[in-house]
């Protein structure tokens, strides 16, 4: 790999990271810094495709606002970065879902794949994917673990 893809790559996770905090903070604004106004994203819950930050702004605000501060459940595993000179795709698996009253985990398993466009010198997320493993037959959403 070249030095330059490396740096990218590394460029990459460190606006993961970024996201990643933002969200456990539950921070809609510092979520939606990392993306492109033109972002197209398909997301596992609401609508099939959300145009635009600002839909997937007010997506991210009513998946927030179903969370108690402290009981929100968003983990980030096998995260992989591959980058060129100015496109970049993240993969990573994620756990996500709250706690209960009682304090049960309810969080369910989901596929994240990120696109990411370098634009000025800067990454910004341009496509975002979010989906969950489903049963083809009852298309009930499978309890799979990785």
């Amino acid at each position: 790999m070249n030095t330059a893809h490396a740096t990218a790559e590394a460029e990459i996770g460190a606006q993961v990271a970024s996201w990643l905090q933002a969200v456990l903070a539950m921070d809609s604004e510092g979520i939606v810094l990392h993306y492109a106004p033109d972002i197209l994203t398909f997301d596992a819950v609401a609508q099939l495709p959300f145009r635009g930050v600002e839909a997937y702004r007010k997506h991210w605000q009513a998946c927030l606002a179903m969370c108690r501060p402290g009981t929100m459940i968003f983990e980030m595993h096998a995260l992989h970065v591959t980058a060129g000179d100015d496109v970049a795709f993240a993969t990573a698996l994620t756990r996500c879902g709250g706690r209960g009253e009682n304090g049960e985990a309810k969080a369910g398993w989901m596929r994240m794949t990120a696109g990411y466009r370098k634009t000025n010198g800067t990454w910004m997320v341009v496509h975002e994917h979010f989906s969950a493993p489903c049963d083809r037959a009852t298309l009930k959403v499978l309890d799979v673990k990785p």
